[in-house]
């Protein structure tokens, strides 16, 4: 009689109780809660944090921009004023003494002309980083200065001598103003423009020197020392 092979009787699967699935939902909504606090713990970012970098990075980036922009700017608005600068140190030295000649009225017409295209030039202000508007508005208040000078002037060159030397003195003060305020910006302009990657970028004015405002240093042009 041969043998049968017993068979182990089979076991019902054991149905997931009801209290045994609320626990498991109710796990993971806990870790889902958790989920932003242990992310700070671990240092991790959160959306805000990361849209606070976003805006930061656009904002060097626009300021980096804007430095460029306003160094190409100056160098401009430099280049022009020196000339004007060269020629009142003839007619207009800064010691007070007369001049070596006098100016034609079409020169001062000419004067007048280039700095008023300074000022339209640098009445444009948008809104960038503290240290690039603090620039900004450096060079914009040198340039009106420098237009007050040449207006001065214009307006007592024409008059007697006795009446004339009260604006020439006045020209003279504001050419001085503009000068130093100038060199002020300029030395703020450079600065900016090593920090934003851009290196040392001498923007100065060199028409009329002895005036008493700040100097480029030494460092090479575009250097980053």
């Amino acid at each position: 009689m041969s043998s049968k092979t017993a068979r182990r009787p089979r076991v019902p699967a054991q149905p997931v109780r009801s209290s045994n699935r609320t626990g498991l939902i109710v796990a993971v909504l806990a870790a889902v809660a958790v989920a932003g606090p242990v992310g700070y713990l671990l240092g991790l970012p959160d959306s805000s944090q990361v849209a606070v970098a976003d805006m930061r990075e656009a904002e060097a980036k626009r300021d980096v921009q804007q430095i460029g922009e306003l160094t190409a700017t100056a160098r401009v608005t430099a280049g022009e004023l020196n000339g004007v600068l060269a020629g009142l140190a003839e007619v207009l030295p800064k010691d007070g003494k007369p001049g070596t000649r006098s100016a034609e009225p079409a020169e001062v017409d000419g004067w007048r002309r280039v700095v008023r295209q300074a000022v339209d030039r640098h009445a444009d202000t948008p809104s960038g980083a503290t240290a690039t508007n603090v620039a900004r508005a450096g060079l914009r208040s040198a340039v009106d200065a420098m237009a007050i000078a040449v207006d001065a002037y214009a307006a007592g060159s024409g008059l007697p001598e006795g009446s004339r030397q009260t604006f020439l003195d006045l020209a003279a003060r504001q050419r001085s103003a503009a000068i130093v305020t100038w060199s002020i910006a300029a030395t703020q302009l450079d600065q900016i423009s090593v920090d934003a990657g851009k290196g040392h970028q001498h923007v100065y004015l060199t028409g009329d020197p002895g005036e008493g405002g700040m100097s480029a240093d030494t460092l090479p042009e575009g250097s980053s020392d």
